[in-house]
């Protein structure tokens, strides 16, 4: 293989991945269609290629289909509708400005989308119980993490889903992580069987996405590289 063409072939590798990566998106409504058991298995396995300090791979995953996941939904809403979980606490408060701005962007496009007013609070209850029902994808997914480890290996948890997510989207399956299981540890581990040590970190949703569905035509805007990275020692 000459210079040339090995240039040529890395390129494309390249462009593919850009590609894959760009078209990602937080899917949230899916086709009927159910995902193969064998297939799931290979996403997870390129995302066990995900790097971790000192290589603990501190990942844990619960894969729910079919019956399982309605009777983990149905104990989901209910536990919602309770009252009783701990409030959610995605984000401190007060909120910095910079990014209480990009929340209220997200949640006014979001809502747009579906048609819900922002004083229709009924309506965007029933739009936050969809979160449990996994927006009606056929796989849903509980990530959790030993409670003892420290922030470091919350990062490598990142990136392992963030590997689950790519190599989804490269096989035209879509997904959608969600914080918002991670108040209902105690539903979650009850009906998973999760040991002591763990806690529920996040869930995703994943399946055929539907892109006639409003809500997954929706942008979400992102900062310009200029804006967030500062290039140190580069010539001008």
């Amino acid at each position: 293989m000459t210079t040339n063409t090995r240039e040529w072939a890395q390129e494309a590798v390249a462009q593919c991945v850009a590609s894959v990566v760009r078209s990602r998106r937080a899917v949230r409504a899916f086709k009927q269609k159910p995902l193969d058991r064998k297939l799931v298995g290979e996403i997870l396995a390129d995302a066990a290629t995900a790097p971790s300090g000192a290589n603990v791979q501190p990942w844990r995953v619960y894969v729910v289909t079919g019956s399982a996941k309605e009777h983990l939904a149905a104990a989901l809403v209910a536990a919602s509708r309770s009252g009783t979980a701990p409030a959610p606490a995605h984000f401190p408060e007060p909120l910095p400005e910079v990014f209480r701005a990009r929340l209220q962007d997200f949640g006014a496009r979001y809502y747009a989308s579906l048609g819900i007013e922002r004083s229709d609070a009924e309506a965007r209850a029933r739009q936050s119980e969809r979160n449990f029902s996994f927006f009606g994808a056929p796989v849903g997914l509980l990530f959790s993490i030993d409670r003892r480890l420290k922030p470091h290996s919350w990062i490598d948890l990142g990136l392992f889903a963030q590997n689950l997510m790519i190599s989804a989207k490269a096989r035209g399956i879509d997904t959608c992580p969600q914080v918002s299981f991670a108040p209902f540890h105690d539903v979650i581990a009850s009906h998973l069987g999760m040991a002591p040590e763990e806690v529920t970190a996040f869930g995703m949703s994943m399946g055929y996405g539907d892109p006639d569905a409003p809500v997954n035509q929706t942008a979400m805007p992102r900062e310009r590289v200029q804006d967030f990275a500062r290039m140190v020692g580069f010539p001008e």
